[in-house]
């Protein structure tokens, strides 16, 4: 197996691991016992590096920043095309679990673990098994199978708890590992994970601790799973490095029309097609503008069908997926950020959307909509402006209102800064963070217990932070 430190930084993967260019071997057998060592979180992620997931990168980087050793186990295999560059601050060696590439590495590593602990491997294969039959979802035995490869892996070189993010395959794989080899779990649950295709029930009994990004995810959770959720879901909001984020008032795209910018993975729970729609109508109110969504995805085809249709091609860009430097430098030329996110079809919605963060961090006033945890975020009329979901002409007319009053842009972008500095600070987030760890890991004597922000009654102020 190879194994790689992760740090990509933007550049090609070498030919030897299919990684960065910084990568080593591991040994083919295993090495002696560890010895003594500070504890050790073990991440389990979908895939690593992903463009779309800047929230985990962040989280990582500021633990790391704190002294906290972090693992990576990815399930997957690195997602190909632009990288962000903060990856290369990342100091954690990764590891991959993908079973098509290193199935050799993880059949040995099955083998082991039957010979190990035969009643143990077997009782848990059965389980998966009876259920993957019953449910008719055999994924699980390929969940089940990276389990007891990454168990194997923890044995020889141990981590004292488990992190996954997403309550679907990255925790399925981190309570089958808890089963095989005892190391404790939790997990971050985020969206799609919790309303689409929900925790089994399984995953929250077994868990130490569920993180979630909203209070809002966390009331859902609580009426949906009741007892089981007692003093263990929190609620912790993902938090930007806003030091990253230079405060710019009134950016202006290079053609000197102002720009109203988006950045999303092209998805119906983003409510582009609205954005779009309401393009149209501002244009017809003959307002000088342009759009950029920033962003690639499954429905690339139909809004560039729609850009035609409408007759946009002037006014409209879709530039695909960018690195994080290049959005960075897209906040510093946008007059107005819109995403009027909206509730799929499938039942799929967002939680906070990082780029509503990272906007309002870079001076741009933001426009979106009442959905999910948004206005947890923001304060309609305070520091953003918020309209009805599924509505372009209640969009074109507060875009409309933004782009004719620059007093109002300024107003909202300074309100937003601040709103980001107290209320969604890195530093904050990964405190809270750490403090769930500490409780789980049984050092909460030292780091302290969750504050009620965290966990306590889920009550929200007026303006969405946690009531302390």
């Amino acid at each position: 197996m190879r194994r790689c430190c992760g740090r990509t930084g933007g550049m090609r993967p070498c030919t030897a691991c299919r990684r960065t260019p910084r990568c080593a071997t591991m040994p083919s057998r295993p090495e002696a016992n560890p010895v003594s060592r500070q504890r050790t979180i073990a991440y389990l992620v979908k895939a690593w590096p992903r463009l779309s997931e800047t929230f985990i990168l962040n989280e990582i980087v500021s633990l790391e920043r704190r002294g906290v050793p972090i693992r990576i186990f990815s399930t997957k295999e690195p997602d190909t095309g632009p990288a962000h560059s903060e990856i290369a601050q990342v100091r954690a060696e990764v590891t991959y679990l993908a079973l098509r590439q290193h199935w050799k590495q993880a059949a040995v590593a099955n083998l082991r673990g039957l010979g190990r602990q035969p009643r143990r491997y077997l009782h848990v294969l059965f389980e998966v098994t009876e259920r993957a039959i019953r449910q008719r979802r055999f994924a699980a035995l390929k969940h089940f199978f990276k389990a007891a490869y990454l168990a194997d892996i923890l044995r020889y070189k141990p981590a004292d708890h488990l992190h996954a993010h997403f309550a679907s395959a990255p925790t399925m794989v981190a309570m089958f590992t808890h089963q095989l080899c005892g190391i404790p779990y939790s997990f971050t649950a985020h969206a799609k994970d919790i309303y689409v295709a929900p925790p089994a029930v399984c995953k929250l009994e077994r868990a130490r601790a569920v993180v979630t990004c909203t209070q809002y995810n966390r009331r859902f959770l609580m009426d949906q799973f009741g007892p089981l959720c007692d003093g263990k879901v929190h609620c912790i909001y993902h938090g930007l490095d806003t030091s990253r984020f230079r405060f710019r008032l009134s950016g202006k795209a290079d053609s000197g029309e102002p720009l109203i910018l988006s950045v999303a993975r092209l998805v119906e729970k983003k409510g582009l097609a609205d954005l779009i729609t309401a393009a149209a109508m501002l244009r017809d109110r003959g307002r000088s503008f342009r759009l950029e969504i920033v962003g690639d995805g499954p429905l690339r085809h139909t809004l560039e069908a729609q850009v035609e249709r409408l007759g946009l091609g002037d006014r409209v860009a879709l530039p695909g997926a960018q690195s994080h430097d290049l959005v960075r430098r897209a906040y510093q030329r946008a007059a107005v950020f819109a995403l009027p996110c909206v509730i799929a079809s499938n039942g799929d919605r967002d939680g906070i959307p990082n780029v509503l963060l990272e906007a309002m961090a870079s001076g741009v006033p933001v426009v979106s909509t009442p959905v999910s945890g948004i206005p947890e975020l923001i304060e309609s009329g305070v520091d953003g402006l918020l309209v009805p979901p599924k509505s372009p002409p209640r969009l074109a007319e507060t875009l409309d209102r933004l782009l004719a009053s620059q007093g109002l842009r300024e107003r909202l972008a300074c309100a937003a800064r601040a709103k980001i500095e107290s209320s969604f600070s890195l530093e904050t987030s990964a405190d809270r963070l750490l403090a769930v760890f500490a409780l789980v890991t049984g050092e909460s004597s030292s780091a302290g217990r969750p504050s009620p922000g965290l966990a306590g009654s889920g009550r929200t102020s007026r303006t969405g932070a946690p009531v302390r």
